[in-house]
């Protein structure tokens, strides 16, 4: 019987390792597939040698002769090109419902395919990226990683940053797609493959919470020459051409490939032969920037990646190439402001010899913002004053003409409120402050319940640049000491909390009604992290600073029957006066609707006729729904949201297995 038919059910994961002279890595790379969470009998590694002579075929076959999950091909005429090659080789032999690709110098953490199996499984997606590592914590994507995503896709996340293929991917997609590695490339091979992946997948997955894959002392050491790097852009410009059509969705991309790939390399070709970059490089890069770089995208680059492009796509590489040998020195020219625009003085900016547009050298929407959060604190009975610091980067700012404007912006709606920012500095025109009066802010109306993002509006010499807000404080400035319930109008009271989103850490407002008695007042609302059908809710009494004094918090879930469920809690120790986490178990709910408020027992307070008084629980802006297993049924939470609730409400109810693979197939 063929090896690539062994007898069995299949298992989860196949693990392919490419290995050429590999030692001594390669024992740590197999090593720590063997010892996987997952299970061996659950996975199939398969280690490909491309004709090593270091010692690794012969390391390799040690370790399989004590494990029968390991299994070891020998390729006896080595790839020409890099680990596309023996990635095939292994591929035609996976039998796993995954396929994780392991590099040779490169370790799994113990969980981690167990880990990604389960947020595959549970969320149907077909890619699984699980955070990256190295010894010196460079050369790793960053951004994606900074939280876990359930299900996202390649336009809405960071995903489309890292291309190279140890991530794990779901068997079927490869197979439907009739995915391969281009064998003759020495650089760059995988990521061709990775793109047509994200592109096609019914959704990705990203654990962020768990170091899952760690890079090898060895990564980028060898840098690849222009020659290898051209060689690996061209099916990547046709993968991402093949599976995308016109539009917003392929500029995207395309602008991730002439960022990362098209523009570096015309920088590199002051490095090489120029007779060579001119007959060999520029035409075909200049092919791939007409074909691929389209009139809205090109107007998204930088003023020097759009002089570069426009240069290449005329076909003037004598300019192109002084340019780019002189790119240093002419980074560092000035800024003409004119007619509300600001450009770029480069030498060749409205030369008449070099017949160069304008938009080449506009830099109006590039100026960086220079911003700082000072604090936020109470002034009076409901305005919130806001300090901080501002400038564009490059323009001189005159306190009598430019006024910045704190801008507030309710999501889920085209509500904006701006509210001028007065200088509080003579010697310094940066510094500001604005006072947001939440009873009267919105054009003399309190500010309507939700969630207001920050803005800054910045302005100088008629130029004006609005950045998100706050996200530059100082470390030790604690926002959330500003929450306060507040009057908000004649006979109103509003609860306000500021706080730093996730995970940018900008600032905004959250506004919300305050019942009348409310005795306490919720901060946080999130699922447990490693039990996902248990809610957690964070928050203190009312006024700030109550001490508990013997008093009994309980969270509760009431049906819409009338069933009503109690969790009791106790006080957090060693936290101010009145602070509170609290647990409520949503797995033993029963189904159907439940609204989730917060009761204070206290002496008296469950007399007949005194029922306890009662806080809500707000809606929190972005709370995922839970899953779990009960009874050997898997069942889901879904936060209600969209109707305007005072307070959270739970749909509770078993996952309807045939509604869900329809879900899927429309994906």
């Amino acid at each position: 019987m063929p090896r690539n038919h062994r007898p069995g059910p299949p298992p989860r994961v196949s693990v392919i390792v490419p290995a050429r002279d590999a030692m001594p890595g390669i024992t740590r790379a197999v090593t720590s597939a063997m010892e996987q969470t997952l299970g061996l009998s659950r996975l199939d590694i398969i280690a490909v040698d491309d004709g090593s002579a270091d010692g690794t075929a012969e390391e390799l076959e040690r370790l399989a002769a004590g494990c029968p999950s390991l299994h070891v091909v020998r390729n006896p005429h080595p790839c020409r090109g890099g680990a596309g090659g023996p990635r095939n080789t292994g591929l035609a032999r996976a039998r796993g419902d995954f396929v994780f690709f392991l590099d040779a110098d490169a370790r799994l953490a113990p969980d981690a395919l167990r880990r990604m199996v389960a947020m595959a499984d549970q969320n149907g997606t077909d890619v699984v990226l699980g955070k990256m590592v190295s010894p010196d914590g460079r050369g790793v994507p960053k951004a994606v990683f900074r939280h876990n995503q359930l299900r996202t896709d390649a336009h809405s996340s960071h995903a489309y940053a890292t291309l190279e293929p140890c991530k794990l991917f779901r068997r079927s997609l490869i197979e439907r797609l009739r995915l391969r590695f281009p064998a003759h490339l020495h650089h760059g091979e995988g990521k061709p493959f990775t793109a047509a992946a994200y592109l096609n997948a019914s959704g990705i997955s990203v654990v962020a919470d768990y170091d899952c894959y760690h890079l090898g002392p060895g990564r980028g050491r060898n840098a690849a020459g222009l020659a290898d790097r051209v060689d690996a852009m061209r099916p990547l410009f046709e993968t991402a051409a093949r599976h995308t059509r016109p539009g917003t969705r392929r500029d995207t991309v395309m602008l991730h490939h002439i960022r990362r790939e098209l523009c570096p390399a015309l920088r590199a070709l002051p490095r090489e032969d120029e007779a060579e970059a001119r007959e060999r490089f520029l035409p075909e890069l200049r092919r791939w920037a007409l074909a691929h770089c389209s009139d809205t995208l090109f107007p998204i680059l930088t003023a020097p990646e759009r002089l570069m492009v426009h240069l290449l796509r005329t076909g003037r590489f004598e300019d192109l190439l002084s340019v780019v040998r002189s790119a240093k020195r002419d980074a560092r020219c000035g800024h003409l402001v004119e007619k509300g625009s600001v450009y770029w003085l480069h030498p060749f900016f409205r030369d008449p010899d070099a017949e160069i547009p304008d938009a080449c050298f506009d830099v109006t929407d590039r100026l960086p913002v220079r911003h700082h959060l000072a604090g936020a604190a109470w002034h009076g009975r409901s305005t919130l004053r806001v300090r901080g610091r501002a400038a564009i980067d490059g323009l001189e700012t005159d306190p009598e003409e430019d006024r910045a404007e704190l801008v507030l912006r309710r999501r889920e709606a085209r509500d904006e409120v701006r509210i001028p920012a007065v200088a509080t500095a003579e010697d310094d025109p940066a510094e500001f402050a604005a006072d947001v009066n939440i009873a009267a802010a919105d054009g003399g109306a309190p500010l309507r319940p939700g969630v207001w993002d920050v803005f800054l509006d910045v302005r100088a010499q008629g130029i004006s640049r609005t950045v998100r807000f706050g996200n530059r404080h100082d470390d030790t400035l604690d926002i959330g000491t500003a929450r306060r319930v507040v009057a908000a109008g004649p006979g109103l009271r509003a609860r306000v909390t500021p706080y730093f989103t996730s995970p940018y850490r900008n600032l905004s407002l959250d506004i919300g009604p305050a019942p009348r008695g409310a005795p306490c007042e919720v901060t946080e609302a999130v699922w447990h992290p490693s039990d996902k059908g248990t809610l957690i809710v964070a928050g203190r009494l009312l006024p700030p600073g109550t001490p508990a004094r013997g008093r009994l918090l309980r969270l509760r879930a009431e049906h819409a029957d009338g069933r009503v469920f109690d969790h009791p809690v106790r006080f957090a120790a060693g936290h101010p006066a009145g602070a509170f986490t609290a647990r409520l178990p949503v797995r033993d709910l029963g189904r159907g609707h439940w609204t989730v408020t917060l009761a204070v027992i206290g002496p008296g307070d469950q007399a007949p006729g005194h029922p306890a008084p009662a806080a809500p629980v707000p809606p929190p802006a972005r709370l995922p729904g839970a899953r779990w297993v009960r009874r050997g049924r898997p069942y889901y939470a879904k936060p209600l949201t969209g109707r305007g609730e005072l307070t959270l409400e739970l749909r509770v109810a078993p996952v309807r297995l045939l509604a869900a693979v329809r879900n899927r197939l429309r994906w």
